[in-house]
């Protein structure tokens, strides 16, 4: 049997082109006519499976997040719930920067996302807090993990000395972040969360002695 002179193309296939054009070329550098010449195929045999970009981007995403973990609010502990969503939904960022604005943007209409927002939602409502505060710390845990996501702190600095020296006395240092980038990241995010929840466990205190 001959062998088709187009590429045999699938969803996950499209996927998995799509998120390494992401990886490599950040989101400005996908079309899907760029899509389509990675794939060895015409623009138009892409749209018999994605109608948009934008409705590629949302699987892509959905597919991305599916291991942020909200098992935790099972358990009936809010911050054991919190804990496992921020670590695990900061690793999925973390893996795939340049996708941050599409999955940071939501939930939208993006079934993944939205089932989590209920699981997270309703396991702090059920643990007692009020829904508005369960809204705000949802919409919290999001700002801290996405700030950490985004931007790494350790790295922004330059690793030549010369330009800390005399001019930053209190940044003498400055120049060895950079070389311990990951063990700063790791350890800053984990002191921001552990202050977060230390916060609202106080919050909670409160909100429970006045309802």
């Amino acid at each position: 049997m001959a062998r088709p002179k187009t590429p045999i193309l699938s969803k996950p296939a499209i996927r998995q082109a799509a998120l390494t054009l992401i990886d490599r070329d950040g989101l400005e550098g996908v079309s899907m006519r760029k899509l389509a010449q990675e794939l060895d195929v015409q623009a138009a045999s892409l749209y018999s499976h994605y109608r948009t970009k934008e409705e590629l981007l949302t699987e892509i995403a959905d597919e991305v997040t599916t291991r942020i973990d909200v098992s935790g609010f099972d358990l009936g502990d809010w911050r054991e719930g919190l804990a496992r969503w921020a670590r695990s939904y900061r690793d999925a960022l973390a893996e795939h920067p340049n996708l941050v604005p599409v999955i940071a943007s939501g939930p939208g209409r993006r079934e993944e996302a939205l089932r989590r927002a209920d699981i997270v939602h309703g396991g702090l409502v059920n643990a007692g807090w009020p829904p508005k505060y369960a809204t705000m710390i949802g919409a919290s845990t999001k700002y801290l993990v996405v700030g950490a996501a985004t931007n790494s702190f350790a790295r922004g600095f330059d690793d030549d000395v010369r330009v800390y020296r005399d001019r930053y006395p209190n940044l003498s240092q400055a120049h060895r972040l950079a070389e311990h980038a990951t063990e700063i990241d790791d350890a800053s995010f984990e002191l921001a969360l552990s202050a977060f929840l230390d916060g609202l466990t106080r919050v909670y205190d409160d909100v429970r002695a006045h309802t």
